[in-house]
């Protein structure tokens, strides 16, 4: 079965990570980015090797995001950076083929314990099945 496995992130953490640290967002130093890099990349490694591994991206910061929706006369609306900085949002995400939810759990559980600097903020890795071709979305 196919899992999408998201983690999050806020602005703020995005400039933490570039050297403007903020409240509840410290700065990450040159070896805590390599560390954190070198983390994922095992882990990814490791799944691109279990067969497991279907894709997964980090994601650019929150102010590069854009918003088209439709305003009431049909036309697009484009609204760029529409998030705060401290409003978590998709950070990056894997799709992963694994056996079950149990799988899916444990892989999540080990990039929940991605190093990161002392009081730098912790969020929940996501998990959320992908609907199989004919599958019901809602139950």
């Amino acid at each position: 079965m196919k899992y999408l496995m998201m983690v999050q992130g806020t602005q703020a953490d995005y400039d933490a990570m570039t050297g403007s640290p903020s409240p509840g967002s410290p700065a990450w130093t040159e070896e805590d980015i390599e560390t954190m890099f070198a983390f994922m990349r095992e882990i990814n490694d490791e799944l691109a090797e279990s067969g497991e591994l279907v894709d997964g991206q980090g994601l650019a910061e929150p102010r590069k995001t854009r918003f088209v929706s439709l305003g009431e006369d049909g036309r697009p609306v484009v609204t760029d950076d529409p998030y705060g900085r401290t409003e978590p949002l998709l950070a990056g995400y894997w799709v992963l083929d694994c056996a079950g939810l149990e799988r899916v759990t444990e892989i999540a559980a080990r990039v929940a314990r991605c190093p990161q600097p002392e009081g730098a903020p912790e969020y929940p890795v996501v998990i959320r099945p992908i609907a199989e071709s004919g599958e019901e979305l809602t139950s």
